[in-house]
């Protein structure tokens, strides 16, 4: 059976029922206020009663059998007019004051089926009616009026009445039609929300990371499937109980953002990334919590197994640059020294072989000490200073170098506050390393600017060149140590300022053209500036 034709069966019913209880109780009511006497045939009315309830029975009865549904309430509502045409009959005729049953009758047909039956009931109501009331003016039924003589007054009647059972269809109609017409809508946004439901509950249940909400005191309302997983808890053990109770790792009321924590699922150590967000309805008011989680253990585990390898090929990259490094000053010293044990060349050879060799005992120290800075760093000494004093001794310095021979205009475009918190004497280290460096990059001359501002309450030191810049293979590895450019570099300047910036926990970026010149662009973060 399809729906509608349920819903008709359903109609079908309460309409049968509906007779039942309005003719005992219309009947029931009228015989105790009334009596019997104001029957004039009682007997007639008997067999109407007799009948109403047979024939209702019989519809009861019948509709598991019927097939055309629609046909079977027409017969209903045909000979229910009948049956109320009857009534009026034996009741007077035009003096009857039953006559409204008739609009019983035509809501019902607009109710039960639609519109056009209640016009149909209506038409045939007035049909009954009007050919009662004339066979009672002309004669033709043993009915008498006490009132009415005039044949005005009966014909006013009929028209009285037939525009009532009209207006009655019309009105009906028009609400069932519009009643039907929500149910209709309101059935689809009911099977529409079900839909949605239906897709939100299954999209929940398929995430892989575990999902739960909870109300503003923290009882659980969802938990899915793979929160069960991860945690090991049963999702009927959580439901409507403190998430806190139940898993002890999670602190209410949450803290918005996002973090980790530990817990133990059966004997295992688990670590958790958990994202908390309040849960806000349409109005933008919150309901509660929504905590998004997952088990990171295993990618943790990885990422170490990873770094350990990193770290190994570090050290194993950084062995063979040192030994690099090292080996070409230890091989020219051999080439001096065996040559000096010769001792079968002029004065001034020996002198010169004597020189390289110093020199490179010097690059070699310079080579250990500046490895020693990178990889034993000593912790830095924060205190307050003058930033704007400091770059002044680095710039200073910067002007007597040999790199800059004259050539070079160093710019100061200081801005913000000049007071921080660091340690001085390595971020003077920093900022020689980066100047060395601008210096290096314009041996033909060029423009070097200094400038200082704030952002968000960091401080940010920018050194910007009109050099030669620097290749885009090796902006990459320019903070690598031991990779170098020059030919007298050791590679480590830049790797030990981004060491020290790193302990400042700050940043340092570059940004270079080949051409162009370079920026690099140092910054501090709040905690170490005062402003």
């Amino acid at each position: 059976m399809s729906e509608d034709a349920a819903a008709l069966n359903k109609r079908i019913k309460t309409l049968i029922v509906s007779r039942v209880v309005f003719v005992t109780l219309f009947f029931g009511s009228s015989f105790f206020f009334w009596g019997f006497e104001r029957f004039h045939d009682i007997r007639s009315i008997s067999y109407l009663i007799i009948a109403l309830y047979g024939s209702s029975v019989a519809y009861y009865l019948l509709l598991q059998r019927v097939g055309n549904l629609v046909i079977f309430v027409y017969t209903q509502l045909l000979l229910d007019a009948f049956f109320e045409i009857l009534l009026v009959y034996f009741t007077g005729g035009i003096d009857s004051w039953f006559s409204f049953t008739f609009v019983l009758t035509i809501l019902a047909s607009s109710i039960v089926l639609d519109k056009k039956a209640g016009f149909i009931l209506a038409t045939v109501s007035s049909i009954l009616y009007g050919t009662l009331v004339n066979l009672q003016l002309y004669g033709f039924l043993p009915v008498k009026s006490e009132g009415i003589m005039e044949a005005g007054d009966y014909l006013y009647k009929i028209f009285i009445y037939t525009i009532f059972f009209y207006l009655a269809a019309y009105l009906s109609g028009n609400l069932s039609s519009r009643l039907a017409k929500t149910v209709r809508k309101l059935e689809e946004k009911d099977l529409d929300i079900r839909d949605l439901e239906f897709f939100n509950r299954e999209v929940v249940e398929s995430l892989p990371s575990g999902l739960f909400t909870t109300d503003m005191s923290g009882n659980v309302l969802i938990f899915n499937r793979a929160a069960e997983k991860i945690t090991g808890a049963r999702r009927d053990s959580v439901m409507g109980r403190k998430i806190d109770s139940v898993l002890p790792f999670l602190s209410f009321p949450f803290l918005e953002g996002r973090r980790e924590e530990t817990m133990m699922v059966h004997g295992s150590r688990k670590i958790i990334g958990l994202t908390a967000s309040a849960l806000k309805g349409a109005a933008e008011k919150t309901k509660g919590f929504i905590v998004v989680f997952q088990d990171l253990t295993q990618i943790q585990r990885l990422e170490e197994e990873i770094k350990q390898k990193e770290k190994w090929a570090a050290i194993g990259e950084l062995s063979s640059s040192i030994a690099h490094e090292i080996r070409n000053p230890l091989a020219c010293l051999k080439g001096s020294v065996e040559m000096l044990r010769e001792d079968s060349m002029p004065k001034n050879h020996k002198e010169r072989l004597m020189e390289i060799a110093l020199n490179e005992m010097d690059r070699l120290n310079r080579i250990i000490t500046d490895f020693l800075t990178y990889s034993r760093p000593a912790p830095p000494e924060f205190k307050e200073f003058d930033l704007h004093a400091l770059l002044d001794e680095t710039i200073e310095l910067l002007k007597n170098t040999d790199q800059n021979r004259g050539l070079v205009s160093i710019q100061k475009e200081y801005s913000g506050a000049a007071k921080m918190t660091a340690d001085p004497q390595k971020l003077s280290q920093v900022f020689w390393n980066l100047g060395l460096n601008a210096m290096d990059a314009m041996p033909d001359g060029g423009e070097l600017v200094v400038s200082t501002g704030t952002s968000s309450g960091s401080m940010e030191i920018t050194f910007r060149d009109s050099g030669t810049g620097i290749d885009t293979k090796n902006i990459e590895k320019i903070f690598y140590p031991f990779f170098t450019t020059k030919e007298q570099g050791t590679g480590l300047g830049l790797a030990i300022s981004y060491r020290i910036v790193e302990e400042h926990k700050g940043k340092i970026y570059v940004e270079s053209s080949p051409g162009k010149g370079t920026t690099f662009k140092v910054i501090l973060p709040n905690n170490n500036a005062k402003g």
